[in-house]
């Protein structure tokens, strides 16, 4: 039977029954949450920044793209930035980490920086991925850090590997982690991936970012089950709720199903219902999404409820929201003038090792 979070009841979501409320405290509280769940001012604030961090690079990146500068797709995140960045500032070194397409705030909490984003997506030879890769197929695998994989549900499955491999190893203590959206749990990939981690009990979790169109298909059209809660049930792991865009309730939530895989406690499946703010690319309108959706408490921008939530707690001050939105727009941009300077690679000096023929330190395997 399903475990339900004592943070994040059940709820219908958007396909009907009773909502979810999130935690809250009183003002000037040092944490907030449930027995089991809370979430500290630190832990609150330094979500918060990273959140940040990934709009105004995005907003950056998209305006690169549509100047020409990138080659290739962009995919944004806007108003998953509260759900993706509550799994990787919950993650530590040793965990092993597979971010999904819009998952830039959880890229940056996990470690990855503004720097090296920039330098893949505009082509930098300087970067993590040495040019080879002009957008969200990055990744620092001896680190954990998995490159996606655009064939949603296989990232379940290579996490899964990691783990076995920790394992075989004698290492314990790593948790896995990869998210996916609703469609993607439609996959062979998924049921595979979530199968073989039930069965191994591995440290999994797994955050489901149900945004209520697989690109431009309906909910109703990808899955028949009244809601993917019961897809928990249906592997035998721990399910849980989030309310999609509230950073407070995602870092409670998330924060408990990643000490619950620590603990040895399994699989957890995290579904949290959202609306994604923008088309599935900067190449899409997003037309198809109701003006009555937007206009719900999914389309509330998550960004905006993160900045009232810490404001009203007394976690952050109306001047300090502004100064760090003046310094990260400032690093944006000075780093954006940077890496459009520096060298694009070079196929004449090129070693083309893959990542498979490099050592756990990133030196050529002997």
């Amino acid at each position: 039977m399903t475990k339900s979070s004592t943070a994040a009841p059940e709820a219908k979501g958007a396909k009907g029954g009773k909502k979810k409320t999130a935690p809250s405290a009183p003002k000037g509280k040092g944490t907030v949450g449930t027995p089991g769940a809370t979430v500290s001012k630190e832990l609150a604030r330094r979500a918060y920044r990273s959140m940040l961090e990934a709009r105004l690079l995005e907003e950056k990146l998209a305006a690169l793209y549509r100047s020409g500068k990138i080659v290739g797709g962009v995919f944004l995140g806007r108003g998953q930035e509260a759900l993706s960045v509550a799994l990787g500032v919950h993650l530590r070194r040793g965990d092993v980490y597979a971010p999904l397409i819009r998952d830039q705030a959880g890229r940056l909490a996990f470690g990855d920086t503004i720097l090296d984003t920039l330098r893949t997506y505009l082509g930098s030879s300087l970067g993590s991925m040495r040019g080879r890769d002009g957008n969200i197929h990055r990744g620092r695998p001896s680190e954990g850090y998995h490159a996606m994989i655009s064939h949603l549900g296989a990232m379940v499955s290579t996490v899964c590997g990691g783990l076995m491999a920790k394992r075989f190893r004698g290492e314990t203590g790593a948790v896995g982690a990869t998210c996916i959206g609703e469609g993607g749990t439609s996959t062979g990939s998924f049921h595979e991936g979530m199968n073989m981690a039930a069965v191994e009990k591995l440290p999994l979790v797994v955050v489901v970012a149900n945004n209520q169109f697989s690109y431009s298909t309906p909910n109703d059209r990808q899955f028949a089950c009244g809601d993917l809660m019961a897809r928990a049930e249906g592997y035998g792991v721990t399910g849980r709720r989030a309310v999609g865009n509230d950073l407070v309730d995602c870092l409670a939530v998330l924060g408990e199903a990643v000490a619950a895989a620590r603990a040895g406690k399994g699989p957890q499946l995290v579904v949290a219902d959202l609306l994604r703010l923008v088309g599935h690319g900067e190449h899409d309108d997003a037309s198809y999404i109701p003006s009555a959706l937007k206009k719900s408490p999914l389309g509330r921008d998550c960004l905006e409820i993160a900045r009232e939530s810490l404001l009203e707690h007394e976690w952050l001050t109306a001047k300090e929201a502004a100064d760090w939105h003046a310094a990260v727009e400032k690093e944006v941009e000075e780093t954006a003038s940077k890496v459009l300077r520096e060298p694009a690679p070079d196929p004449s000096e090129e070693d083309w090792n893959a990542f498979s023929a490099l050592g756990r330190n990133g030196e050529e395997a002997r």
